[in-house]
């Protein structure tokens, strides 16, 4: 799985601390915190028929991740959504869009890792793309990664930070393997996320993910959660081993860039019928049906 240039997105408007400026003549400061250190957090928003879906769940977690890597000022919610607004409207978007937030702790008067060295206050970076979920949805094969998620004591995974360095280093493997993700397990040997997505698996009709400790707290994942306790579908955490992906009837991963997408392959192992299941299938018609109707209108159709 390897995303393509679409062509839509050649002449973007991209918003840096309010500044609306073409992506050709985008830029930070190489004193930026980002730049520095990958001191920032960061969200990633679907806008839906001029909506966006779980736009105040995605803000909750982007302050509280803030509030977690004590960044001395935050811009208030009417701000970022302000922001958001100025650059969909820059770019004419209504539909079939990914918008990522970044905040960092902004610009440094010199080099190093000390925040106290952070004087300008943060950097919020609005990218609006054009951009369709990106997993294809015939299914994904996964390969188990070496890489390990670490524990919270080492990095809390519910700071959503933009330190992405075990991910890429995950996805490398997958790319050298020929696989579309890596999944991911923590230092214990259980089942944590991919390297992109948080995983569910399904067996007789019941759905089990791994707990929040190796993994954020996903939107997609919470709100898969929801569907289920509205439609009345057995699911629990719990701690999963690899052998229960393994041998599950069906495995999918969540996210707010590829929304579900069925694992058909893990390693040498086929994961079913080797096909899409039936409640795989279900799930995404109705988490479809939630992003249809659900959502913060942005842009009047």
């Amino acid at each position: 799985m390897l995303q393509k240039f679409n062509e839509k997105n050649r002449d973007l408007i991209v918003n840096i601390n309010g500044r609306l400026v073409h992506r050709d003549e985008a830029g930070i400061s190489p004193f930026d915190s980002a730049v520095q250190g990958g001191d920032a957090v960061w969200e990633g928003l679907r806008l839906y028929h001029g909506r966006i879906f779980k736009l105040h769940e995605h803000l909750d977690r982007l302050q509280r991740s803030a509030t977690a890597l004590s960044f001395a000022e935050i811009p208030s919610r009417e701000k970022i959504i302000d922001e958001i607004k100025r650059t969909l409207a820059a770019n004419k978007m209504r539909d079939g869009v990914h918008v990522r937030l970044t905040l960092t702790r902004g610009v440094k008067i010199t080099s190093g890792m000390d925040p106290r060295l952070n004087k300008s206050g943060p950097t919020l970076i609005v990218l609006a793309e054009h951009k369709a979920p990106v997993y294809a949805k015939t299914g994904l094969t996964l390969i188990v990664s070496g890489i390990r998620r670490p524990p919270p004591e080492i990095l809390d995974p519910q700071i959503h930070h933009a330190n992405l360095l075990n991910s890429i280093l995950a996805k490398i493997e997958a790319n050298n393997a020929g696989a579309d993700d890596a999944l991911m397990l923590d230092v214990n040997g259980n089942v944590a996320e991919t390297n992109a997505t948080h995983l569910f698996i399904v067996r007789k009709g019941e759905l089990a993910t791994s707990r929040v400790v190796a993994c954020p707290e996903g939107i997609t994942r919470a709100t898969v959660l929801e569907i289920c306790v509205a439609e009345k579908i057995p699911c629990v955490e719990a701690d999963l081993k690899l052998d229960d992906a393994y041998r599950a009837d069906e495995v999918f991963c969540t996210g707010t860039m590829g929304e579900l997408a069925g694992v058909t392959k893990i390693d040498d192992k086929i994961i079913g019928d080797g096909e899409v299941g039936p409640m795989t299938k279900r799930l995404s018609d109705l988490y479809a049906q939630r992003t249809a109707t659900e959502g913060v209108q942005f842009v009047e159709l």
